[in-house]
């Protein structure tokens, strides 16, 4: 067996060592474990609610989204529509008008974003878990329907089943319009079309309370709008990988203005904000468990104050200053081993009782989810190792040399 760390081993398991030490030493292991704890459950919360952005918004956005590099919009010719189209793995492509409007209905107003899409739209499948009232449905009969969210249909009061009211749609006009007498100010100086309520759908704020989908060929007449278009919407076939399908669409669009954005890319910033948080709070644990790393670094100095005439005599046995040094190092690995390991154990019960049980909730009625999601990753568990290993070296390194420059003659 290894000699340092078979002493190691007998001296934290000594019943000799002094009280105050073994206190001090089991203060250390809770400071670890209880760090080491926190540490993977935060991280953990942080990956749940990246998953949680993720999935909210991959219901509503598209799998591949095709943008202009410059600008508001772009031309939607016939021959890129084709060029896309042509790609493999692409199954679906919809053409998009995005811009925002004034939304009036009976006496009530607000600004929506006004999303006209291609009769396709519904091929794309991503509202039908989403709607809670009413049909996926464009148009009907010649007549245009609106798919508005939850918050939208709150704010206007707008009742879907009601055939008698239409929802009024305003555009500024591009010049004032002068024709008659018009004592309504909203439609002298903005275009207007109406459309009726049809679906509601709810997904989550950002988008219940402001988006407004109606079908392409509504939205380009108020807009007056031509073959511009403000992006293409893009859904792979099954079984198809889409960042396959992404590469071919960059690599075939690499020379034009046009810009492909994945479901990530699409909201890059607060992904990245998710990110640099969880980087934060990753330093900020770390501070806490270096704090809490001081009490094994005073028990060691202690210890090897205590140990001096054992040092002693295994120096005059033949031990060199190294093994020494080993024995003091492995001491405070195996103290922070324990409070770590415990502190593992403790993260994962903590984690996956949250996950079955739910037992934290997030407190707000309109949570997608009722409880805190959380996912334990391993890249979590392996930086946390890291950095115990780490603090745990800088801890014991100072009394390690402490016990290796111990005077055989004074205490033999």
């Amino acid at each position: 067996m290894n000699f340092p760390l078979l002493v190691a081993r007998r001296y934290f398991r000594s019943k000799k060592k002094k009280n105050f030490i073994q206190v001090i030493s089991n203060i250390s292991m809770v400071g670890v474990a209880v760090g080491t704890m926190a540490l993977i459950v935060v991280l953990s919360v942080f990956n749940g609610l990246e998953d949680l952005i993720k999935a909210s918004k991959s219901t509503f956005d598209p799998e591949i989204k095709i943008v202009p590099v410059r600008g508001k919009t772009f031309l939607a010719t016939d021959s890129l529509l084709n060029l896309v189209k042509q790609v493999k793995g692409v199954g679906v492509v919809t053409e998009v008008i995005e811009d925002n409007a004034i939304a009036r209905y009976q006496d009530a107003q607000m600004i929506v974003k006004l999303k006209g899409v291609s009769e396709n739209f519904v091929k794309q499948q991503r509202l039908e878990q989403a709607l809670v009232h009413g049909d996926l449905t464009l148009k009907k009969d010649g007549i245009n329907y609106a798919i508005m969210g939850r918050g939208v249909q709150y704010t206007l009061s707008i009742a879907p089943s009601n055939d008698f009211y239409a929802m009024q749609l305003f555009m500024p006009r591009k010049t004032a319009s002068n024709s008659g007498f018009n004592p309504d100010p909203m439609n002298r100086y903005f275009k207007q079309k109406n459309i009726m309520p049809g679906g509601v759908f709810a997904n989550e704020a950002e988008y219940d309370g402001s988006y407004v989908i109606v079908p392409i060929g509504f939205a380009q007449e108020l807009f007056d709008y031509e073959q511009e278009r403000t992006a293409l919407e893009i859904k792979t076939k099954d079984k198809i990988s889409v960042s396959q399908v992404e590469r071919q669409l960059e690599k075939l669009l690499s020379d034009s203005e046009y810009q492909v954005l994945n479901s990530d890319e699409q909201h890059a910033s607060l992904l990245r904000a998710v990110k640099w948080e969880k980087l934060f709070v990753y330093i900020t644990f770390s501070f806490i468990l270096a704090i809490a790393s001081f009490n094994i670094f005073f028990s060691l100095s202690m210890l090897a104050i205590d140990k001096r005439k054992d040092i002693a005599m295994l120096f005059a046995l033949g031990a060199q200053q190294r093994t020494v040094k080993s024995i003091f190092l492995l001491e405070g690995v195996i103290i922070a081993l324990i409070g770590a390991g415990s502190g593992l154990i403790g993260a994962v019960i903590i984690c996956w009782a949250q996950q079955t049980f739910g037992i934290v909730s997030m407190g707000m009625q309109t949570a997608i989810v009722d409880a805190y999601p959380v996912k334990m990753e391993v890249a979590d568990f392996l930086f946390t190792a890291l950095s115990i290993s780490l603090i745990t070296f800088l801890a014991s390194y100072r009394p390690a040399i402490i016990a290796s420059r111990t005077d055989v003659k004074d205490f033999l």
